[in-house]
């Protein structure tokens, strides 16, 4: 491709000049605290999207999941801690909020196409007595993001209308792209027999989800 031959946007104006302007409405609905509604909504979401930067701005986006009611513990209208379960160590959302703070958050459920949006500062804490309040099967988290709440509001469904996001028939998840432990020999495990791998992502998988490998 030749990007020489694109029409780039640089600035603002230009910016504008193409999409127009946000609506009043879409201005408005941005809140710095949580209402009840939003306390439902994170209660009732068991995903959610976490964005970060490093200080030179290089940006990352990770998940987190858990059951409703244990993924998102909220401290007051303010503040909100997000549970950290065993992983590969990688940590990368997290030695990001060590050098900048700021972080995007997005909050799903399941079926629903609206989310729920919170930006602010974040914080690592490795022990509180609201841990408690976030144990699943026994287990309580091993780090939480807690983040100050700069802003919130809901996000609409068009992104998940247009990919038809929700709809079991346009599921196809090994159409194109073969199951995840083809793709780990091919890419991360190449001296692994691919039984093994078959073995590893199996049902012991999902089984070991909150014990620390």
């Amino acid at each position: 491709m030749r990007s020489q031959d694109w029409s780039e946007i640089t600035d603002e104006a230009a910016l504008a000049a193409l999409l127009g302007e946000p609506t009043p409405a879409a201005l408005a609905k941005e809140r710095s605290a949580l209402t009840a509604i939003d306390r439902d909504w994170l209660a009732a979401s068991p995903f959610c999207v976490i964005g970060t930067a490093d200080a030179e701005g290089r940006c990352d986006v990770s998940t987190k999941g858990d059951p409703a009611g244990s993924l998102v513990h909220v401290l007051d209208e303010h503040t909100i801690a997000i549970a950290e379960r065993p992983g590969n160590r990688r940590a990368d959302s997290y030695r990001n909020v060590l050098a900048n703070p700021h972080v995007g958050l997005e909050f799903l459920i399941p079926g629903r196409g609206d989310t729920l949006r919170v930006n602010g500062r974040a914080r690592l804490v490795s022990d509180a007595p609201f841990f408690d309040d976030l144990e699943v099967k026994g287990h309580r988290p091993v780090l939480a993001l807690v983040v100050d709440v700069e802003t919130v509001f809901f996000h609409c469904a068009k992104a998940f209308l247009r990919a038809g996001l929700w709809k079991p028939e346009t599921w196809a998840p090994e159409a194109v792209v073969p199951r995840r432990a083809v793709v780990a020999q091919r890419m991360e495990r190449a001296g692994t027999p691919l039984d093994q791998l078959d073995e590893y992502y199996g049902p012991r998988y999902e089984e070991n989800l909150y014990v620390q490998p």
